[in-house]
């Protein structure tokens, strides 16, 4: 079977981004360009998905922890995004200098840049993903012949879904056939399928888990229960390597809010549910039910920590599962800020992989 690379799986998805969501939360005199060195006005656009995964993001925003962190010399703008891909090409075309995102598009820009377009300062989040199924399903051998829905193909859960069936003996294929039938759909997609009768299940992330629990199923798997001490990335936080050899100081700044967020999030969590709500009512239209943020938030854990190892294992499963080849991820990571705040705030420090 021919092996697709990362940013061939990736393409698939939609690159349309949803677009600037808010702009300017922090005021700064003179020029906005992002070139200029950090001893002078600096412009950081941040993106993030509107969603409870990226919650360090949604709250540091919503709440103006990052505008305060990087002070008055530096010009804040946020876009949001729906998708990774849309992300990873706005990093490419120098449209955005950092962004939260997942595990996949993070390899895939490193891979697709030859390891030079960006690096990983942060974690974000842990968890948040299940394999809800119809009632009445209760085994994996159940799963023969059903039809089983991921965000798309080659994304992060959908090699999860991939490759634990392969460990329990069952065979995929990229063209929807084998033993189970995989379903790449979009997760607003999967809530109606799956009421409709029309997809038996899906391996998705929250809130997604959730609303397809609501709807009347029941999770079968728990992916926090498949990865050692029940930890996975599902967002960490990216720049491009362009900015930060230009712009140290600031990138150090944007770390000290991610943490703070995380902070933020861990010890005021009614306060940080409020926020998001609200946060994701401006972008579009409609606050998301804060019922359903407090039902998925326990199975979310916001963490510092990227968990690299837990990447590292993602693509060795994607390459068992045939949809790409493998990828050198050395000097991925660059943890020395970080490291730098955890230690200030006398917190462990993260080991760099």
């Amino acid at each position: 079977m021919r092996r697709l690379p990362f940013r061939r799986l990736l393409s698939l998805a939609t690159l349309a981004a949803v677009g600037v969501a808010t702009m300017g939360t922090t005021a700064a005199c003179g020029d906005d360009d992002s070139a200029g060195g950090d001893s002078g006005p600096v412009t950081l656009r941040l993106g993030y998905f509107p969603n409870i995964t990226h919650a360090p993001a949604v709250v540091g925003v919503e709440k103006g922890i990052f505008a305060e962190k990087l002070g008055s010399d530096v010009k804040l703008e946020t876009k949001t995004f729906n998708a990774g891909p849309a992300a990873i090409e706005a990093i490419f075309s120098g449209a955005l200098d950092a962004t939260y995102i997942g595990p996949n598009p993070t390899v895939n820009a490193f891979s697709k840049s030859k390891g030079e377009a960006v690096r990983v300062i942060s974690g974000a989040a842990s968890g948040g993903v299940a394999l809800v199924v119809k009632p009445g399903i209760t085994s994996v051998e159940q799963l023969r012949g059903k039809k089983i829905a991921t965000p798309q193909l080659g994304n992060t859960q959908d090699v999860a879904l991939r490759y634990w069936l392969k460990e329990k003996g069952l065979k995929t294929t990229k063209e929807g056939g084998g033993d189970v039938k995989i379903v790449p759909q979009e997760n607003a997609q999967t809530v109606e399928t799956f009421s409709s009768g029309s997809i038996d299940g899906a391996w998705v992330p929250e809130p997604f888990v959730s609303r397809l629990v609501n709807a009347g199923g029941t999770v079968l798997v728990d992916e926090r229960d498949l990865w050692p001490d029940k930890k996975f990335v599902i967002t960490n936080l990216i720049v491009s390597t362009k900015f930060l050899k230009a712009h140290p100081e600031t990138v150090k700044k944007l770390v000290e809010g991610q943490v703070a967020a995380n902070d933020f999030v861990n010890t005021k969590p009614d306060d940080a549910q409020q926020a998001i709500s609200d946060h994701i009512g401006k972008i579009t239209g409609k606050p998301l039910d804060l019922k359903l943020i407090k039902q998925a938030w326990p199975t979310l854990l916001f963490t510092n920590d990227p968990i690299a190892s837990s990447l590292k294992t993602g693509l060795d499963h994607a390459v068992a599962v045939e949809l790409t080849q493998p990828v050198d991820l050395n000097g991925l990571y660059d943890l020395k800020y970080l490291n730098e705040v955890l230690k200030t705030q006398g917190q462990a420090e993260v080991t760099q992989p």
